[in-house]
């Protein structure tokens, strides 16, 4: 059975010291078995998106000759673990929220561009990211058929499903969530965060974890907590693993996908989907077109 681990960090601004505190938690979590590692959303700096600033835009860089990315595909070769890494993608004069997946031998699997993009005070996002036109991904691993989708994407249940049934046993979200700006109605709460994602676990009997960044990051005048509470949920829903607010660690689960295909099979919520019912999830009105 693969083992995951979730790595939940706190960041700087300096995007050396985030890479050296991700390679380094990566390495602990290696050491402990883990063959399957999930670090958080965009962790090489502050959650920059809190405002909208010309500036920031000098983050993102393309995927050849990537400040980073070779260090973790390297990485991924040395100790023979899967990581899809996330980052902030330059690609002509377009900008993504991306994430590139590296497996057990350190193939370059290529890049996952995320494909909901939220826009709200304090999560800014679509000034800096152009929507994902990757389509939702599956990847054939050494260690199992991974889906990952980014943040924002964890709240819909079609991403789950459609990376399900391109033969996901294990859907991973890296994420950065947290406090709302006072401005904002919302509640800042992590349960609703994790209820959405387990319903993904259920409806597909499916293994699901997220990780989160934690520490207060002020930029300017904004300021926002990242709650921390990431999680690994078996494929019945259930949470099996899980750190608070606050604390950086690395949670471990071994994955049983032999027992979670089977018990899959016998739900029947594949059996029995009705996919050509389901036209009005092609419209954004709810309305079916000819």
């Amino acid at each position: 059975m693969p083992k995951l681990a979730v790595i939940q960090m706190s960041m700087t601004q300096v995007l050396q010291e985030n890479v050296d505190k991700a390679v380094q938690l990566v390495r602990e979590a290696a050491s402990r078995g883990a063959q399957i590692i999930l670090l958080p959303e965009l962790f090489e700096n502050y959650y920059f998106c809190q405002l909208e600033r010309e500036d920031y835009f000098e983050l993102a860089h393309p995927v050849e000759n990537h400040p980073f990315l070779n260090t973790f595909q390297e990485l991924a070769k040395e100790l023979e673990v899967v990581l899809p890494v996330s980052f902030f993608e330059k690609a002509g004069q377009a900008h993504y929220n991306s994430l590139a997946v590296f497996d057990a031998d350190g193939t370059f699997m290529g890049v996952y561009r995320k494909s909901h993009i939220p826009d709200g005070p304090g999560y800014e996002e679509k000034y800096y990211f152009n929507p994902g036109e990757t389509g939702f991904k599956t990847w054939q691993t050494r260690y199992g058929n991974v889906g990952v989708g980014i943040c924002w994407d964890q709240w819909y249940p079609e991403c789950a499903r459609i990376m399900s049934l391109l033969g996901a046993d294990l859907l991973l979200y890296p994420t950065a969530i947290g406090s709302e700006p006072a401005e904002v109605a919302s509640p800042n709460s992590h349960h609703m965060w994790q209820r959405a994602m387990l319903g993904h676990a259920v409806s597909n009997s499916t293994y699901v974890a997220a990780a989160n960044r934690i520490g207060t990051e002020k930029i300017e005048h904004a300021e926002a907590t990242f709650y921390g509470h990431s999680f690994i949920s078996d494929y019945t829903g259930e949470i099996q693993q899980e750190l608070p607010e606050g604390q950086e660690g690395i949670l471990y689960l071994d994955l049983d996908f032999k027992e979670a295909r089977k018990f899959r099979a016998g739900m029947g919520f594949f059996r029995d989907r009705r996919p050509q019912l389901y036209g009005p999830l092609l419209t954004l009105d709810g309305k079916t077109r000819q």
